[in-house]
Formats: structure tokens, C-alpha cells, sequence
């Protein structure tokens, strides 16, 4: 075989659309394998891992752009390497020459679209913090869902944003739903008297969905950021979505959502909560806040979601009895196979089955752990019981999130899966706008080969998951679980759900139990709440109140959802700035200082 790379330099494309060129060089005659990723130094191991790893790409930057090939014959890997130039010219030069035309700056959007209320910016996050600023500075709230933006810089916009009346989400900010309108990975949610606030991506869906399902419905959803509890950011967008969604005239009901906050924040949120006048749940995943008066604490997702529903009066969540018997999986499992393996895509999920996996099994290892001291490096080999995010900032720098791009969770499934030791595999499937198209059937083929391979060798893998969406969602909620459940997957209703049977196999099968009930609740966060005024909620009423018109800036994916749900958008050509030189970027910032 045969590995030869092109090394771009400086070189900018939307990820969806490498992602798409890849699978097309893939197909080249003679071609093997086949990635086209920036060379971050995530991206340069995942090419090391899969082969493809040359001195050409080892010696790129982290703002160039690598492809590689491992083909047959010298031939054919200049063949496709020379496809992939041509493919990447004709795509650019289509973009530039279909459809409307396409500004180059949010000024000039604003022009095109004069009702635009909302930008939703999605470059490489070393870019971000600028466009975010031009947004702002344009009167625009944000949707920020680049990750990779410096603590520093997030503190600035949301300052910012706040002095403007604005509403900045972010960043890493995945999902949110504003005047019945879903951004980023957004699942179809009916309308209703719900208002959620969550620092968690995932968990909001979650939430949400369950709501739906329920026969509920949410007004808003308001997302902030992972790192807005922290004691940095201080709450900024959570204490002013909260006053936002209390005076909210269609919002009944508010639910918090997040991982434990610091402290301080937590004082906050519990101050606001308490001065908010509407009934308050509190979904501190890991953590289960006091109940007091108009405020209820929920151990997990799914309490949260029943409290909701059941507080605003519009239905009620039925755990559904569970469909398998963890004595009958863990009889399944021979003696040595003690061990869970989590792969989750999404970090709010993930950190949930860490909480409800911890009392039966003991210490959990993850790369986006509730405990500091359970910290892994999720690129290196797992051990014990380990659960990764792999939607987490090193695996999505210069990479599509798996919600879109599956592939390196399916790789990490079969790896895991031809661990001996390994007895039970933990999957989340989220489905909705933006995200994979068919993610069932992507998953079920690799679920079924691997359980059958396991099989082959004499023992039996034991895969566990939940769907987060809802029967409204573009996939097919149905059809995506008979795909699941036809390749062998036991599927619950929730993840924490998921996560406690799960638990129970591996109990069951003697992995470790130490007097420790199963099903522990989470410990019990207790702060005296800060008496608290809820800030001026400035400009989000009126953002709330209508559907948001949009100028999309990165992932062309998102401004596709956005048209799917009749909202108005329009699509930047957007570019690095500089060409993506640095120094000549360093040296523009100052100039501009």
C-alpha cells in the first residue's frame, strides 16, 4: 500500500464540506482510505491511528488543511489526491456561483435582511470571537456554537452583550429554541408553558424531548455554554435568561439545567430562581439541589422533565416499565467481563450516566469527568470502567461533531467491543436538525457486526443506549429504534435509564458492589441562596417574542435546518481573515487595537 498527503496551506472549508469530499475520495478506484482533516494535533493522531499519517502532514499547522490517501499503487494515490483538489476548487466555485449571493460581512447581511435579530456564528473558534463582536456591535444577538474559544474572550462578549441588551449564547453553545424555532442541534419540540435555561447541550435536548413526548411542550430554550456556571463567567446568561423567561408571558414553568455550578454561581441561580415568581426546576446534573417553596430539585433529566410537566399542568412522564432484565444480560456475560465502556455525543448525557454509573460500579474514568481525579486522556486506550465525551473540544477541533460525522465514535465502538474485558458498551443516539441524517443507520451495522464478532470469539457484548429526540424529528424516531433494536441494542426510554440498567448488568455479572445501593441519589446540593434582583432582561423579551431572522456564519448545515423550519436566513462567505496566516491576523488585531 501506498500513503501519500497534500498539504493545503492556511487553507479554509466548511467541515460539512470536507466531510463529503472525503467520502468521495474514499470511493476513488484503488483508494483504501482517505482523510481530509486541518492538521490540529487531534486530527494528526486520528490520521497517525488510522495510517494516513505522513511527514508532510506531521510537519502541517493546525490552520492547514491535509489529505491523505493510502491506495494501491503510486498511480492511484496521485489519482485521488488530484480528485480531491478538483473537488475542493468545484465545490468553493459552486458556493461562490449558485443561488444568492452571499456577503461577505455581517454588516453587509444586515443590508440584505434588514429584519435580521440573530446572528448564528459556527467558525473555528480562534476566528470566532471577532465575528461574535461584529454581531454584537450590529445590534445582533448571538448564537455562539464554536467551541475552542478562550475563557478570556467569552467573559468579554458576554459583558458586551449585556451592556447592548443583547443575548449572546455561548460559546460551545449547542442548542436553543426561540419563538418556536430550533438552532443548532434542535430537536422538533411542540410548543407549550416549559422555558428552559441550560449550560448543557444534551441535557436541554433531553429535557426537552421527554417533555414533548410527554405531551408537554416548551415556550423557550435558552442555551448558555458549559462554561457559564463556572466562577469566571459567573451565570452572565443563565441569570439573565432566567429573568427573560420570567417575564415571559407564554413561560409557566423554568428549568435550570447544568453541571453543578460553582459555588458563587450556584448561589446566584438559587437566589434567582427563588425571585423569578414562577415555579423553578433545578437540574444540576451530578448533584441534586433542595427543594424549597416554588423550587424543585431533580436528581436526573428525566425527573426534571416530569416535575416540568407536571408543574404547568400540560401532561405526564410515564417511565415505561424496561423491556430487559439485568439478570438475564449479566448471565449473558462470561466471568471477566466486568467492565462498561461509554461513548457518548453528548457531554451533558456523558456526565449523567457518570453520576448514576458511579454508586453501583465505583470510580468511572472520562475524559469529561465530575470528578478531577477520574480525569483520562480520551484519545489513549481505555481502562476500568470509562466513559468518554467524545463530542469534547480535542476531538471536535477541526473536525465535525459526531452528532454530524460518526465515524470516529464508530471506530472507538469497535475497539472497545474487541476488548475481552469489556462487557457492556453505553451509547447515546441524538436525533433532530443538523444532526446525522440516519443515525441508526450508520450505528446498527457496526453494533450488529461488533456483538457478532464477540459471538464468534465465545462471549456476548451487551449494548446498551436511548434515543434523545422526539416522533416529530426528520429521522423517524420509530424507524431509528426497530434499526437499533433489530441490530441487538437494548434501548430504554432515557438515558438515566440507560445508565442504571446498564449498571445493574455489570452488578449483576459481580463486577463490583460494595454495599452501595444501585440506585443511590445523587448527593444532595444544599447553598444558601443570594438574595438577588434578576438583571434587566434588555433586548431578549422582543427576541423571544417572534420567530428570529438569521444571518448563519460557518456550518451551511445549520442555515439548511434553519430554511427547513421557514425562518429567514442568509448564508455568509465566510473566510478567515488574513487567509488564515496568523502572524498577518496577530499583526491586523493590533493594528485594529
Amino acid at each position: 500500500m501506498i500513503i501519500r498527503s497534500a498539504v493545503k496551506r492556511s487553507a479554509y472549508f466548511d467541515s460539512v464540506t470536507l466531510m463529503l469530499a472525503q467520502r468521495e475520495v474514499r470511493a476513488q478506484p484503488g483508494v483504501e482510505e482517505a482523510g481530509m482533516v486541518l492538521a490540529t494535533e487531534a486530527n494528526r493522531a486520528l490520521l497517525r491511528e488510522a495510517g494516513l499519517l505522513t511527514p508532510e502532514a506531521e510537519a502541517a499547522g493546525p490552520d492547514d488543511l491535509v489529505v491523505s490517501v493510502r491506495a494501491d499503487s503510486e498511480d492511484a494515490a496521485a489519482a485521488a489526491l488530484a480528485f480531491a483538489e478538483r473537488t475542493l476548487t468545484q465545490r468553493r466555485e459552486v458556493a461562490a456561483s449558485g443561488g444568492a449571493y452571499r456577503p461577505r460581512t455581517i454588516s453587509a447581511a444586515r443590508r440584505i435582511l434588514p429584519g435580521a435579530t440573530l446572528a448564528a456564528i459556527s467558525v473555528p473558534g480562534r476566528y470566532a470571537g471577532t465575528v461574535a463582536r461584529e454581531a454584537l456591535s450590529e445590534g445582533l444577538h448571538v448564537f455562539l456554537f464554536s467551541d475552542n474559544v478562550s475563557l478570556e474572550t467569552e467573559v468579554a462578549l458576554k459583558a458586551m452583550a449585556s451592556a447592548r441588551g443583547l443575548l449572546l449564547m455561548g460559546p460551545d453553545c449547542g442548542t436553543a429554541h426561540l419563538g418556536g424555532v430550533g438552532l443548532g442541534f434542535a430537536n422538533q419540540i411542540r410548543r407549550g408553558r416549559v422555558g428552559l435555561v441550560a449550560a448543557a447541550g444534551t441535557g436541554l435536548q433531553e429535557v426537552a424531548s421527554l417533555i414533548h413526548r410527554a405531551g408537554g411542550g416548551v415556550s423557550h430554550a435558552i442555551g448558555t455554554g458549559g462554561r457559564d456556571i463556572s466562577e469566571a463567567v459567573g451565570g452572565a446568561a443563565m441569570l439573565r435568561g432566567v429573568a427573560a423567561l420570567a417575564a415571559d408571558p407564554g413561560t409557566a414553568v423554568i428549568v435550570l439545567i447544568a453541571k453543578p455550578p460553582h459555588p458563587a454561581v450556584a448561589r446566584r441561580l438559587l437566589g434567582a430562581a427563588q425571585a423569578a415568581g414562577k415555579p423553578v426546576v433545578l437540574a444540576f446534573v451530578g448533584a441534586r439541589a433542595a427543594s424549597s417553596g416554588a423550587v424543585v430539585g431533580a436528581e436526573t433529566l428525566e425527573d426534571a422533565a416530569a416535575a416540568a410537566v407536571r408543574l404547568a399542568g400540560e401532561g405526564a412522564v410515564e417511565a415505561a416499565p424496561s423491556q430487559t432484565l439485568p439478570a438475564q444480560e449479566a448471565g449473558r456475560l462470561l466471568p471477566g467481563q466486568q467492565f462498561l465502556r461509554g461513548l457518548f455525543s453528548g457531554g451533558t448525557l456523558c456526565a449523567e450516566a457518570q453520576a448514576l454509573l458511579h454508586p453501583p460500579l465505583g470510580r468511572i474514568f472520562s475524559n469529561a469527568p465530575l470528578r478531577h481525579e477520574d480525569r483520562v486522556d480520551g484519545t489513549a486506550a481505555a481502562r476500568g470502567h470509562t466513559v468518554l465525551d467524545l463530542g469534547a473540544d480535542e476531538f471536535t477541533q477541526g473536525r465535525l461533531h459526531p452528532m454530524i460525522d460518526p465515524s470516529l465514535r464508530l471506530q472507538r465502538l469497535a475497539q472497545e467491543a474487541a476488548d475481552p474485558d469489556v462487557g457492556v458498551l453505553l451509547l447515546d443516539v441524538v436525533l433532530g436538525f443538523a444532526a446525522d441524517r440516519d443515525p441508526a443507520g450508520t450505528l446498527a451495522p457496526v453494533v450488529a457486526e461488533a456483538r457478532q464478532r464477540a459471538l464468534d470469539q465465545g462471549r456476548y457484548l451487551c449494548v446498551v443506549g436511548s434515543l434523545c429526540g422526539t416522533d416529530e424529528d426528520p429521522q423517524d424516531l420509530h424507524a431509528q429504534e426497530a434499526a437499533l433494536l433489530e441490530a441487538g441494542m437494548v434501548l430504554e426510554g432515557s438515558n438515566a435509564r440507560a445508565a442504571r440498567l446498564a449498571g445493574r448488568v455489570l452488578v449483576g455479572r459481580g463486577a463490583r458492589h460494595d454495599g452501595e445501593a444501585d440506585d443511590a441519589a445523587a448527593p444532595l446540593l444544599e447553598v444558601d441562596p443570594e438574595a438577588i434582583t434578576l438583571p434587566d432582561p434588555g433586548e431578549i423579551p422582543r427576541l423571544l417574542s417572534t420567530p428570529p431572522q438569521v444571518i448563519n456564519v460557518g456550518l451551511e448545515l445549520f442555515a439548511e435546518s434553519l430554511a427547513a423550519q421557514s425562518v429567514p436566513v442568509i448564508q455568509l462567505d465566510w473566510r478567515p481573515p488574513a487567509g488564515g496566516k496568523k502572524h498577518l491576523q496577530d499583526l491586523l488585531e493590533r493594528l485594529e487595537a
